[in-house]
């Protein structure tokens, strides 16, 4: 059966795709990309695909170039009969777009799995969407994995005194009460008002952070405005230190300019997206060998179901 698997990539995710497929124990399969004056491109397999189970990686992270290139490969590798599609989406752009937050406006997300399954794609493959009810969206298969199960082995090894975890806005509570469950930690909330998208009014700190060492958890960090602004308050309330775990490095404008400034400690996040550039302050956990496991029991029909959990972790 393995001898049917091939990964391919997209542009935007090449560097994640070969570590993956080394993971695999594959040679990430040869794509193709022919750009026209006008701004169009045109990708194409340059190896058979007919019967074979395919693997196509790419986060679909801006420009939406990424997301129209993942939709041609997916459409292409169906006229070319393989077996079956697999996009494997280790960031899935447009999930902060998943309900009508006032009138008038589109449900991306929703608009972005229908286009997939229109496309052809068989099964999908993510990580840390950015709302658990958009696999909902989906008609077909959706193996929806934690970047805990990186993120946490890391935080472990810090052997932190008085640990205590964080979220960043009250809509992280959830995953922050997770991780001090797990890890046996306090909790605290950090409550923000927004005058607009992107732009913080108000902070407060709801809880003790004094004499901790305190860890806010969130699933992206865009503008990093509000996980600076989260941790300069922290700081100023006398915690001993302050750090940051996210999945997704999005790290829009002078983001990362904004957290070497700040109070954080350090940025732990994974390798979903490419970093613009490397900072000191930010270090990058691979999510290859995750994905290239998920990979092999979804070709062999084994359970992923421990991925799914994160009590699984170690």
């Amino acid at each position: 059966m393995s001898e049917q698997v091939k990964i391919f990539s997209g542009r935007a995710t090449r560097y994640l795709a070969e570590k993956i497929a080394n993971a695999y124990g594959v040679k990430l399969g040869e794509v193709a990309v022919a750009s026209f004056a006008d701004g169009e491109f045109q990708p194409s397999f340059e190896e058979t695909v007919r019967g074979n189970e395919l693997f196509i990686v790419q986060s679909t992270f801006a420009p939406t170039d990424n997301l129209f290139e993942l939709l041609m490969m997916v459409d292409a590798a169906k006229r070319a009969s393989a077996r079956h599609i697999i996009a494997v989406i280790p960031y899935f752009g447009f999930a902060r777009q998943d309900r009508k937050d006032k009138p008038r406006v589109p449900i991306s997300s929703k608009l972005v799995a229908n286009l997939l399954t229109a496309a052809g794609i068989n099964r999908i493959i993510t990580m840390d969407l950015h709302a658990d009810q958009i696999q909902g969206f989906f008609d077909v298969p959706v193996d929806h994995m934690y970047a805990s199960s990186v993120l946490v082995p890391y935080l472990k090894s810090l052997n932190l005194d008085n640990l205590t975890m964080s979220s960043p806005d009250t809509g992280g509570t959830r995953r922050a009460g997770t991780y001090a469950k797990f890890l046996d930690a306090d909790l605290v909330i950090c409550y923000k008002q927004r005058s607009k998208p992107n732009q913080i009014s108000n902070m407060a700190v709801i809880g003790e952070v004094a004499g901790r060492n305190v860890v806010l958890v969130d699933d992206i960090i865009d503008t990093a405005g509000t996980i600076c602004k989260a941790a300069n308050l922290i700081m100023e309330k006398g915690a001993l230190s302050v750090r940051a775990l996210a999945t997704h490095p999005v790290l829009s404008g002078n983001a990362i300019e904004k957290i070497e400034q700040s109070a954080l400690t350090e940025v732990v996040v994974t390798d979903t997206l490419p970093l613009r550039r490397e900072s000191p302050k930010i270090k990058v956990l691979s999510t290859a060998s995750l994905f290239a496991d998920v990979i092999e029991k979804v070709v062999n029909f084994e359970s992923i179901s421990s991925h799914f959990k994160f009590t699984s972790m170690q």
